[in-house]
């Protein structure tokens, strides 16, 4: 498994796990960490099985939510990682929403950004790359980045030069050699019974959680105040802000995750 370290990694800090989604890899969580990371506090932006430069490890395995959020456990046990504040984006909400409902000792804190949840994902444009799926694994990268870009732009960023960023970064994975087998794999995984089987149980997670949803996300902004609402969190509405809201809104997503460190903290003993 992957995945990246920043900030105090000395005993006693507290950890938080953040997951990012599809088509992205843990720099989706470039602009966040430098805002949360301090003394006392250690990111770790997990990379999900068979995403970004774990796409060799995820061929022939099932990188379904469900089964990874049982990577994602393994991964925390062999760290050492008993309690943390986790942070989710997109297909990474999903993951923690099924770990967390699971393993529920496991919760600080919780904030979802932009989460698929219920039933308010696969986006359209997956759903056509998916009817597709045979295909594109027997194309060139070069033929699939147009599947690759209808999805990023689908969902969409409002900030202009981070779009362009985004798009850089992220397709580097897929434009190797093995990146059109991966991507099939990937999508041939996404399915939403496995948000579905967690709904109705997110009120087993007690703990502080914020929710923070680009008020025009192709993900609908009802689900996200579901979501909110069985969490017992506070929603936070960014204007203007489509689906990559850690990469165009940074700031907003880290006040999210900083709120929830100090209601932590408040529930430290001295």
């Amino acid at each position: 498994m992957r995945w990246e370290a920043h900030g105090d990694s000395s005993e006693g800090s507290i950890p938080i796990v953040m997951v990012h989604g599809i088509p992205t890899h843990p720099r989706l969580w470039r602009y966040v960490i430098p805002k949360v990371e301090r003394a006392g506090v250690q990111c770790f932006a997990w990379e999900l099985v068979g995403f970004g430069w774990s796409m060799s490890e995820g061929i022939g395995r099932d990188i379904s939510v469900a089964r990874q959020a049982e990577y994602l456990y393994a991964w925390l046990n062999h760290q050492g990682i008993t309690r943390a504040v986790f942070v989710g984006h997109d297909l990474g909400g999903g993951v923690l929403q099924e770990l967390l409902t699971r393993h529920p000792e496991l919760c600080q804190g919780l904030v979802l950004a932009d989460s698929v949840a219920y039933a308010n994902w696969p986006v359209t444009a997956v759903h056509m790359a998916r009817a597709m799926e045979e295909n594109i694994e027997k194309l060139p990268p070069q033929l699939v980045k147009p599947f690759f870009l209808a999805g990023l732009l689908n969902l969409g960023h409002d900030n202009a030069g981070r779009l362009l960023e985004s798009i850089a970064l992220h397709w580097k994975p897929y434009a190797r050699a093995i990146g059109p087998k991966a991507f099939a794999n990937q999508l041939r995984h996404l399915r939403a019974r496995d948000t579905m089987a967690v709904a109705g149980k997110l009120y087993q997670i007690n703990a502080p959680a914020r929710v923070v949803w680009g008020e025009a996300d192709a993900l609908s902004m009802a689900s996200g105040k579901r979501l909110a609402t069985e969490l017992g969190a506070t929603f936070t509405r960014i204007p203007g802000g489509r689906h990559f809201t850690p990469e165009d809104h940074p700031g907003e997503v880290a006040a999210a995750i900083n709120d929830v460190l100090q209601e932590v903290l408040k529930k430290q003993p001295v």
